[in-house]
């Protein structure tokens, strides 16, 4: 599932494909994605120039010239695509959007769980989320007091989106594993110190994530990209020990058996 950094860059080729333009036509192109995007949203779009597209945590928000918004979750495997009105559409295009100054944008999604909502002029609520991890917001001391409540182990608390925005399962064993914490550690019991360190490692990780969505491709060997994630078996990239999978709520987490000890 794309995390931050993959929602964001595809905000950002958003921005530069689009931003600005008119949306001349729009189209929900497979049934599950015309029961959230019907055809009275394709009419209500049309006209509507683009004025602002942003990213809250693994959402995008296209606001319109009218005040209406537009919601995109792309879930599992979704992106955007680009192409001249021209040009054949991308394979497994679900939703199409052709802007008046001959730009195609498709919602492009294999297994179709990608979600786009039209909200109403005035109608838009604040996605409930945490703080924004790259940003001022993300403070060591409400780090420390948001997980203080929490008895939880702390690799699934950091997938909570309203402790903090935007992280999911790989980047979650990703920041443990720079923190040095195992994830299985109750989220309650982090030192100050190490609540630092965790707050350190969320901003390193996505920092100096992969542009794109590198994991979702056949040509790429994830083992090769991450430090921990889907590295099970493996030596450990710090101290050469071997990479341990295991299962928490439901999701595969990775960590070194030696230098992220529970304690």
């Amino acid at each position: 599932m794309p995390e931050l950094p993959e929602v964001e860059h595809a905000a950002q080729r958003l921005r530069a494909a689009v931003l600005g333009h008119t949306i001349a036509r729009a189209e929900a192109l497979h049934p599950s994605q015309r029961r959230h995007f019907p055809p009275k949203a394709w009419k209500a779009v049309a006209g509507q120039r683009i004025e602002r597209i942003e990213r809250r945590a693994k959402v995008q928000l296209l606001h319109l010239a009218n005040g209406a918004v537009l919601e995109v979750h792309f879930r599992m495997t979704g992106d955007w695509e680009f192409t001249a009105l021209h040009e054949s559409p991308p394979k497994y295009e679900r939703v199409r959007f052709e802007t008046m100054e001959g730009v195609r944008v498709s919602l492009a999604d294999s297994r179709a769980f990608g979600i786009i909502t039209l909200h109403a002029p005035g109608t838009f609520a604040p996605i409930e989320a945490g703080p924004e991890p790259l940003t001022d917001d993300f403070t060591v001391d409400g780090f420390r007091d948001a997980l203080a409540n929490r008895r939880g182990p702390i690799k699934p608390t950091l997938l909570d989106q309203k402790l903090v925005a935007g992280i999911g399962n790989i980047y979650a064993s990703e920041a443990c594993w720079e923190a040095k914490i195992h994830p299985a550690t109750p989220s309650n019991s982090l030192s100050k110190a190490r609540v630092v360190r965790l707050r350190d490692a969320v901003r390193l990780v996505l920092e100096t994530a992969p542009s794109g969505r590198y994991y979702a491709r056949d040509d790429v060997n994830e083992r090769d990209i991450w430090r921990v994630y889907g590295r099970d078996g493996d030596p450990c990239r710090r101290c050469g020990s071997r990479i341990v999978r295991t299962v928490q709520a439901g999701r595969s987490t990775y960590h070194c058996g030696r230098c992220q000890r529970l304690r």
